[in-house]
Parts: C-alpha cells; sequence; structure tokens
C-alpha cells in the first residue's frame, strides 16, 4: 500500500493528476491525499507517471510525497469505502505505528 499526498498549484494539472491516481484505482482520502491498493506494477506504473508526465510540469510551489505503508502498520478512523473493504482494520485501541 502507498500513500499519495500531493500539493498542485495549477488548478488543470491538479485535476489530471488526481484522475490518473482514481484511474490507477487509488482512493480519495483527503482532497490531496490517495491511497493506493495495489499490485506492485500498478504502484511502480503511478511513480513513472508522475516523474515522466508530472514532474516536468511542477513549479518550485508543487510537491508530491508517496509514503510505503502496510495495511498492519496503519490506523485509520473513518472512510467509509476503507472500511468496508476491511472491516477488521478500524481499532480504537492499537496504537499508532509508523515505520
Amino acid at each position: 500500500m502507498i500513500i499519495v499526498s500531493y500539493d498542485i498549484k495549477n488548478d488543470k494539472l491538479r485535476t489530471r493528476f488526481a484522475k490518473m491516481l482514481r484511474s490507477q484505482g487509488a482512493i480519495r482520502l483527503q482532497f490531496s491525499v490517495y491511497e493506493v491498493n495495489n499490485t506492485q506494477r500498478v504502484i511502480d506504473n503511478i511513480k513513472s507517471k508522475i516523474v515522466d508526465s508530472f514532474s516536468k510540469q511542477f513549479t518550485g510551489a508543487d510537491s508530491v510525497m508517496i509514503f510505503n505503508a502496510s495495511k498492519e502498520s496503519v490506523q485509520k478512523f473513518g472512510n467509509r469505502v476503507f472500511n468496508l473493504m476491511y472491516p477488521d482494520s478500524v481499532s480504537f485501541s492499537s496504537r499508532f505505528s509508523f515505520s
């Protein structure tokens, strides 16, 4: 699983970026934060598209961050889509684990 967070100033570029993530199966968690639970091939494809298609258009004000995470190390509250997909993953008593 990866978490993609971005801050892109240009509206059109930001919209294209979000559409690209959704087309690869990403789930929107917040306005500029997506979760990708997919094969390594799809994750590598997303990274390639960022480098090949988007990074050349970024300005100094733009940023994209990708965090690798495992289902076991992420604690989530809310986000109905995730809860339906992984009903046993949300535990209010477990502690946060960031590796």
